[in-house]
């Protein structure tokens, strides 16, 4: 996947001081309201499943904090326990000067130049049911630029998978014409009894800690019709003790994940049934920590499948991940640490104490806030995070491998073309750090990012070769793709009811077709050296974007 999503400029963001909200999941409010959580203002609703739904937040009124004074959208009353919100509408474009570029928003495709995404809607609520209409509307000017050949049927396929059978449908590039695409967003109907809820519908869903590369569910994709079940946060107290246990979380869903138009030619793969579980616990007696597993399960479309819902079953026809993790937050210190282990399918007999790491992932991250100048209301807070997503060493006695790739599910783990996962070093590996300042009017951030996407396409040459062979090291060392990421980005509220925002993004790729230049010359007459030098792109992405918080 080179491509897509919202830039890697997620942070800088808006709060409301209305005493609850209810926010989009990654949303600038959202953001805002996470960290009013690290500074220990309030509580995160969702201690580890997040979507609009349950992003609920609370601030007390007499609370003082750097944007008590902005509006940024509340519920309407009707009558009795009805009540209304509208979402924006919400405008974001960019525009890439030379290649895609962008993470983390849904339907969109930021494809070569110029981008657009609306979104707007409205959510109501009342006597325990709770139905969001927020549809999302994309255009992708989708330019041309250099792709590699394709291993698929259609010519703008991912360019690797092993043999036909064993890959994803990630497209290079969707098409060779400028497109418009659309899908049901964060729309759905819920019903919820305390804390048991149960819905239909296609909100994004976000899992984990991670902040900009979730291992196993982000908003990275197109969104997908789904069911589910389960429980948001609830406190726990043992029967008969009297003892507060600490608060738990569940959710169980059903989804569908469709295949996009660049893959292949067969009709069967079109749709895949798609199974998730995720359970959280927030102990008692560790205030701030937070444990997490969730476990995905990917089959073909079929009724009869809707049996691997529950981990029971196991056999060739599905492909099941899953995720352990943390998050500690301190508030008295305005900080907080997070990691997560992935790891796909299951590892054989003994191999946990043999050799564990078996097709493991990791990421991990800190945050921290600061005190720039509290009498004015300005605090800042750093954000790191890095993620690794490839393969591991054991493979080299095996095949090529990635952990998103599938021999049964050739579609792999992706929704339309785009991954579900990490967006950014989906079989490489990504390093981000972020500074953003928070002032009554808006905010400022500045990050910096490097990363590989794909590193697993390089390191599948060596599996069924030899160290001993010169052209290896020659062909393949010194030929990763990588990405180094710098941007900056402000948020202001120019009125009351509207913000707008801007930002500019450097994105320089080195290699982006895996493959440094030929020369000729010494390297070329030493065989066992790399040859050529690194190719260099510049991209420059702009974005813009206006929102109305009615």
């Amino acid at each position: 996947m080179n491509r897509r999503k919202s830039t890697g400029i997620l942070f800088f963001l808006l709060l409301s001081s209305a005493l609850s909200a209810q926010e989009a999941l990654k949303s600038i409010e959202e953001e805002y309201y996470d960290f009013l959580a690290l500074q220990g203002l309030t509580e995160r609703p969702a201690l580890n499943y997040r979507t609009l739904s349950d992003s609920v937040w609370y601030v007390n009124e007499d609370v003082s904090h750097s944007w008590q004074n902005n509006h940024l959208g509340s519920y309407q009353p009707i009558s009795g326990d009805l009540r209304i919100r509208a979402y924006g509408p919400e405008l974001f474009t960019s525009y890439n000067t030379a290649v895609p570029y962008g993470q983390n928003d849904g339907v969109l495709w930021q494809g070569r130049g110029f981008n657009t995404l609306l979104k707007g809607g409205v959510r109501l609520e009342g006597y325990g049911v709770e139905l969001t209409v927020l549809p999302h509307f994309a255009f992708s000017q989708n330019a041309y630029f250099e792709i590699m050949p394709s291993a698929y049927d259609s010519e703008y396929g991912y360019f690797w998978g092993y043999g036909h059978n064993i890959g994803a449908d990630a497209p290079q590039r969707f098409g060779d014409k400028h497109f418009f695409d659309w899908d049901f967003g964060d729309s759905e109907i819920r019903y919820t009894w305390k804390t048991l809820t149960i819905g239909f519908g296609s909100q994004a869903i976000w899992l984990g800690s991670a902040c900009l590369n979730s291992i196993l569910h982000s908003n990275n994709a197109p969104a997908y019709p789904k069911f589910d079940i389960g429980l948001r946060r609830q406190k726990v107290t043992i029967p008969g003790f009297d003892w507060y246990a600490g608060d738990i979380e569940a959710r169980l869903w059903t989804g569908r994940l469709s295949e996009s138009d660049y893959f292949d030619n067969d009709d069967t793969n079109d749709y895949t049934m798609f199974h998730g579980l995720s359970f959280a616990y927030a102990p008692s007696f560790l205030p701030g920590l937070t444990l997490f597993i969730n476990r995905v399960c990917l089959v073909p479309w079929e009724w009869k499948n809707l049996s691997y819902a529950i981990p029971l079953n196991s056999n060739t026809i599905e492909d099941q991940k899953a995720a352990f993790g943390f998050s500690w937050i301190f508030p008295q210190a305005g900080f907080e640490v997070f990691g997560e282990l992935g790891i796909d399918d299951f590892v054989y007999e003994g191999a946990y104490i043999r050799y564990p790491f078996h097709t493991t992932v990791y990421s991990g991250g800190l945050k921290k806030t600061l005190n720039i100048k509290p009498e004015k209301d300005i605090y800042g807070e750093l954000i790191f995070e890095f993620s690794w997503m490839e393969m591991t060493q054991d493979f080299q006695f095996e095949w090529p491998y990635s952990f998103y790739f599938h021999h049964q599910i050739t579609t792999g783990y992706t929704n339309r073309g785009q991954w579900l996962g990490a967006g950014s070093g989906w079989a490489g590996n990504s390093q981000y750090l972020a500074f953003i300042l928070y002032y009554p009017l808006g905010a400022s951030s500045l990050f910096i990012q490097r990363n590989n996407p794909d590193n697993n396409y390089i390191f599948r040459n060596a599996i069924y070769d030899t160290a001993l062979n010169p052209a290896l090291r020659a062909n393949y060392l010194h030929h990763y793709k990588a990405n180094f990421n710098i941007g900056v980005n402000s948020c202001y509220f120019i009125r009351k009811y509207i913000n707008v925002s801007g930002g500019i993004v450097y994105n320089m790729i080195f290699n982006p077709l895996y493959k440094r230049t030929k020369e000729t010359g010494s390297d070329s007459d030493r065989p066992s050296e790399p040859s050529g030098k690194n190719v260099i792109l510049h991209n420059f992405s702009f974005q813009l974007g206006i929102k109305f918080l009615l």
